[in-house]
């Protein structure tokens, strides 16, 4: 497939001049209520801030953050950013204040945007003293040193700025399982190239609808929800709050819906503590009823419209996609990094190989080195690192190949599967090498266990810690029977040296607030090594196969 490239702004001044009056974002704004803003109205607003943007006489491609949750206005004013000749650089919204100070400090951000928030004084004394701010609609209350209203007095640019394919666009932070965060930069040519190859899948288009949940900040929401409708036309709807999330979901009844496999797991268990286990699979597998049980579940959940279900950011348990299945529903796996616009594999409808993630994206080049290594070279390809030649020469080959530290294999149709990291691999203390991932996607497939780390470094086993999630009424015996009965099995498919000896129950509940999990929910290894450490050698000197922490 080869279409001509086209860069975000380009499409969407034509969107802008096409049909100005359709819907394109829909802002929840409180107490049940939606501002429905048209592509016409994005615009008016963007060109309005970028006017102000452009008097404050900023050297040309300044980098200009941008801390916010998901709304309307994160996506305006990355417009506006481009719009004046700058360059985003959008921060987590969940960040420390010592994270938002190292971002904005290493990004030299010369000026930030502060949207919707959950707790901005926590955030606040990271901003560097004397950089300016500007407060967004719905941004918390605070003292800013501008506001919307400021930027939307000025008059709209009357000029489409083109800026070239090889200008930079936005610097992205990744998240980061260990250490600081890398900035990754991105050209207006390579987010172009992941859109315009990306939106032409699916067949996706302007009677479709979007979800927008997880951190536009990060590039699966960016690609997914941003560029994606400004590539195909589909209109935008924004959740308001956990709290409201299924409200939000059945308003929006989205025809495509990107997700992390934690959010298609907390889906499975919203059915659970509705319907028990059992009695579903009993009506899932009736002839004829159980296709009208399946949709019946599914518009309960506002899933009913799906036509395109994805799941990306880390490994889906095979149970949950052929669960899916019977639903009606074929959720496909996607596979990409920060590094390569998110563009790099995806499943393709109805050439699903339970496992394997698929092939590769049109215009990706794909290859395993001699370690097993899988490196990837597209159009969607990195810049490199900020400020950081030296990381960058490391991950980008010679040749222009992106380094993954992911390993894996491909089938004869070039579908790939991920066998583990590189740098994850452990060693036990009788010298063996185990690799963590794979037995964690098998163990992670039991209803109970919601998050799952194995570690082993030196121990004389691999031993997996767990937390649980909550399904049904059953008592501990009866979870650990369960969970007995699950290692038993899990067991039986590894190697010798990889089983494990012991499954720990923890106290700890690994959430991004208290640092276990990165924004885009991945454990942190390091952090949970550190935690439990000390504890680790006293658990696997106990005989019980389920233990759960004092």
């Amino acid at each position: 497939m080869s279409v001509a490239v086209r860069l975000p702004l380009q499409v969407f001044f034509e969107r802008e001049a096409r049909h100005p009056r359709q819907p394109f974002l829909v802002q929840p704004i409180g107490g049940g209520q939606v501002q429905a803003l048209s592509w016409g109205d994005a615009a008016h607003q963007a060109r309005c801030a970028a006017h102000w943007l452009r008097a404050q006489a900023l050297p040309q491609g300044s980098h200009i953050a941008l801390i916010s949750k998901n709304c309307a206005h994160w996506i305006i004013a990355d417009l506006a950013i481009w719009m004046a000749g700058h360059v985003s650089v959008p921060l987590y919204p969940n960040l420390t204040a010592e994270s938002v100070a190292h971002v904005l400090n290493h990004s030299e951000a010369a000026l930030v945007l502060v949207g919707k928030l959950d707790d901005w004084p926590a955030m606040a004394p990271g901003v560097p003293h004397g950089l300016p701010t500007i407060g967004l609609p719905l941004c918390p209350p605070g003292a800013f040193d501008f506001s919307w209203t400021d930027l939307q007095a000025c008059a709209p640019i009357n000029d489409n700025p083109a800026p070239d394919a090889g200008d930079l666009a936005t610097i992205i932070y990744t998240s980061g399982t260990t250490g600081l965060p890398k900035g990754v930069m991105h050209s207006f040519g390579a987010l172009g190239f992941a859109a315009t190859y990306g939106t032409e899948l699916f067949g996706l288009g302007e009677g479709d609808r979007l979800l927008s949940y997880l951190p536009l900040c990060h590039v699966a929401e960016r690609m997914f929800v941003e560029m994606a409708s400004i590539y195909t036309g589909q209109t935008v709807f924004f959740a308001e709050s956990l709290e409201t999330f299924l409200t939000d979901l059945r308003r929006a009844r989205p025809t495509a819906l990107f997700g992390v496999p934690r959010i298609w797991t907390k889906f499975q268990l919203g059915v659970y503590a509705r319907i028990p286990q059992k009695r579903l699979d009993t009506l899932l597998s009736l002839p004829f009823i159980g296709k009208r049980v399946g949709h019946k579940v599914l518009a309960g959940l506002g899933l009913d419209a799906l036509r395109i279900a994805l799941s990306g950011a880390a490994p889906v348990p095979e149970a949950l996609l052929r669960w899916y299945l019977r639903l009606g529903l074929d959720v496909l796996e996607v596979y990409g990094m920060t590094e390569s616009c998110g563009y790099s594999h995806v499943c393709r409808p109805g050439q699903q190989k339970i496992g394997w993630i698929g092939m590769p994206c049109p215009g990706v080049e794909v290859r395993i080195d001699a370690s097993g290594e899988v490196q990837v070279r597209s159009g969607a390809t990195m810049l490199g690192y900020f400020k950081d030649p030296e990381k960058t020469a490391e991950t980008l080959t010679a040749d222009g190949f992106l380094r993954t530290g992911d390993k894996g294999e491909q089938d004869a149709d070039g579908r790939l599967r991920l066998t583990g990291r590189l740098k994850e691999i452990f060693k036990t203390s009788k010298g063996k090498y185990v690799a963590p991932a794979p037995i964690e996607n098998r163990l992670a497939e039991h209803a109970h266990i919601e998050q799952v780390c194995v570690v082993g470094d030196g121990l004389v086993a691999p031993i997996a810690l767990c937390v649980l999630a909550t399904v049904g009424g059953d008592d501990r015996q009866a979870v650990r029977n369960s969970l007995e009965r699950w290692l038993e099995q899990v067991n039986q498919g590894l190697d010798k040296h990889e089983r494990l000896r012991q499954l720990v129950v923890v106290k700890d509940n690994w959430a991004v607030e208290n640092g276990f999990l990165t924004p885009t929910l991945k454990i942190r290894r390091a952090i949970i090594e550190s935690t439990y450490g000390a504890q680790l050698p006293v658990w696997s000197e106990r005989s019980e196969t389920v233990v759960w922490q004092d």
